[in-house]
Order: structure tokens, then sequence, then C-alpha cells
């Protein structure tokens, strides 16, 4: 099948490989020449424009999206809406707010311009283990470009989950519980770290994937950095958020819905990002008003 990639990052690279290992014919494109290179090869068509990218592709056309949600993403899908013709489809691979996607496919639909909004989890290891994707839109749409997202996915690792918008919330969801997996695995290494005995951090991590409850990928990678440096002192930990816990997080506040996992994780990290911050100067300093207790000076 014939598919039209903008972005080629980490992620886009790879699933533009994976793409035409599995035979299709990918048309590539990225602000960066040396991208577009990588990509040509990769036995794609590296193309140095989005309108060079659109006249290369034969009617009724597909065009990946795999650049930043927000500005980048708008931008591109904005500047796709009027290159493309009606019949042709936009899929956006990326990490966008639901609401954006159900406002897109709207603007679209009145071009008759087919808008898909693809769920992708997989990072890095796609390339090789596939992306698991969670796809909103059109049923008919979805089903004319499954040869692509089949391609994609490892196997049952794909689903069309609903109507535009839903794809994204899905994996909007999926990112939230993932917070919560992550904290739990962190606070519990954590422990046995400071513990009295010296645990081996890394093969416990092997060792519990062998069986037990708490076995996922996400402690085999675990395992996988613990060996590599067993303190990981050479990590700063300061933890970035790319917004889809927020997403999460109000959508439960929205729909009454509890998450104090997903709570705690969020505003965790954004603690971790604080050097001496103002709330804990300020608990230091009551207590010592109180109590007379000592506070530590700047």
């Amino acid at each position: 099948m014939q598919i039209g990639f903008v972005g080629l990052g980490k992620m886009g690279l790879n699933m533009v490989t994976r793409l035409e290992r599995g035979g299709h014919d990918v048309v590539a494109y990225d602000r960066s020449a040396e991208a577009v290179t990588h990509a040509a090869a990769a036995n794609a068509h590296g193309v140095a424009s989005l309108e060079a990218l659109v006249q290369a592709l034969a009617p009724p056309r597909h065009v990946w999206v795999m650049v930043p949600a927000g500005d980048p993403t708008e931008s591109t899908v904005t500047a796709l809406a009027t290159l493309l013709s009606p019949g042709d489809a936009i899929v956006d691979g990326g990490n966008t707010n639901f609401h954006d996607d159900q406002r897109r496919a709207q603007a679209l639909a009145d071009k008759r311009i087919h808008y898909v909004d693809a769920g992708t989890s997989g990072g890095v290891w796609g390339l090789t283990e596939g992306y698991c994707l969670m796809v909103g839109g059109e049923a008919e749409i979805c089903q004319r470009l499954e040869p692509i997202f089949l391609t994609l996915a490892p196997k049952d690792g794909y689903f069309r989950v609903g109507d535009h918008g839903a794809g994204h919330y899905v994996k909007m969801i999926h990112n939230g519980i993932e917070y919560g997996m992550m904290q739990a695995y962190a606070e519990g290494f954590e422990l046995m770290h400071e513990s009295a005995y010296a645990i081996d951090l890394a093969k416990v991590a092997a060792l519990w994937d062998h069986g037990s409850v708490v076995r996922s990928w996400l402690l085999q990678l675990a395992a996988r950095a613990l060996a590599e440096d067993g303190d990981l002192s050479s990590i700063a930990g300061y933890v970035e958020d790319s917004g889809e816990g927020r997403w999460t997080l109000l959508e439960g506040v929205e729909r009454s819905v509890p998450m104090p996992v997903l709570t705690a994780s969020l505003f965790t990290r954004f603690r971790s990002r604080q050097t001496n911050p103002f709330g804990e100067r300020l608990l230091a300093a009551l207590r010592n008003q109180f109590g007379g207790h000592a506070v530590k000076k700047a």
C-alpha cells in the first residue's frame, strides 16, 4: 500500500522502516534534510516538501503525521488540508488531545477529507517489537488503512476503538496507567535501595519478571537500566511529562472519577523538577515558628 509519512524522528523513522520492510511504498518528508536521507536509506521515497509528498501519492491519498503534538501537528494538518483532495485521509499518530481530534475531523469533513487518530505505543522498541495501535475514526476509512496498521502492529496489537478522538482518548488513559505503574516500581525499588540489605536491584527486577504477579515489560526495562548503572548515578532525578497524564486527570475530574494513583504520580513528577521548593521551605519555617525546631540555612 502507498502512504505518505510526515515526521521522521525517533519513532517516525522506525515506523517508515517497518512499513518498507513490510512491502509498503512510503513517501517520506521531514523538515530535516538529513532525516529524509535516512528514510531514503530505508528504501522510502524521500521528498523535500509537503507539496512534493502529495504530488507523489496516487489518489485516494493517505498521509500519516508523526510530529510533536500541539502547534507542529496543527500546522501540518492545516497545510495538508490545503493540498489534499476529497476522499484523501490524514492519520495523526502523535499524542494529540482527543478534543483536537474531534475538532479537526469536523473541519476536514467539510472538505470531504477523512481524519483518523492513531494512539501509538511502543517507543523506540517498535521497530522490532511492533506498535500497539489504538485507532479512532470512520470504520470504512480505518478498514481501508488496515494494511498499514497490521504491518506496524504486532499480532493482535491493532484495534479500532471508536469514532474520531477515541484512539487518542484510549492512548491518553494508557499513558495515565503507565504513570502509576512506573511510580509504583520507582517507590518499591527506592525502598530496597535504602534498606539495610545489600540487594542487587537488577537481579531482583529480572527475578520478578519470571512468574511473579508484578512482571511486565516495564520491569524488563527496569532490569536493563539497573544492570547498566546499579545506582543510576549518571541520571538526574528530573522527570518530565508529555501531557497525557494531565489530560487523563482532567478527564477524571470532569467525569468525577477518583484517580489518586495518577494524581500522586503526576505531582511527583512536578516535584522532581524543583530544587529547594517554596512549599517545603514554608513547612520548615512553620515548624520553627510553632515549635522552635531548627532549620537549615540555604
